[in-house]
């Protein structure tokens, strides 16, 4: 059992992550799909079925998420880019989600707009 020291850390980091990365609820759950399965590539229909959304909605989320590089486009369709740092962060992520799914989706929905929060980007320094 982990002591709350420990915990704490990967909270804060599982909810930095949220709200640097994540636009909305479907774009968290699109990102859990493809890295639940990362060797399997998903087409936007298969997606758009699984979020019950629009295709064109589902495929603005990807480009989203690909524009981070959360996920990878190619033929054969959409699938979850892996990462190393990250990786044991999607894990956190996916145990959070399933466990605090109102904290979490609260969270999301009091961020500000996405258009809002890309024009704050802008003006972040960034390490070279």
């Amino acid at each position: 059992m982990s002591s709350a020291s420990e915990e704490n850390p990967r909270r804060l980091e599982v909810d930095r992550f949220i709200l640097d990365e994540i636009d909305s609820v479907p774009h968290l759950e699109a990102l859990l799909i493809l890295w639940h399965d990362p060797a399997k590539p998903r087409p936007v229909e298969e997606l758009a079925a699984l979020l019950y959304l629009p295709h064109d909605r589902t495929r603005q989320i990807l480009d989203d998420l690909r524009q981070r590089s959360l996920v990878l486009s190619a033929e054969k369709g959409w699938s979850y880019n892996p990462a190393q740092p990250r990786d044991s962060l999607m894990e956190q992520l996916d145990k959070t989600w399933r466990r605090e799914l109102v904290r979490l989706s609260t969270m999301i929905h009091s961020k500000a707009s996405p258009a809002v929060r890309e024009f704050a980007r802008a003006f972040r320094f960034k390490k070279d």
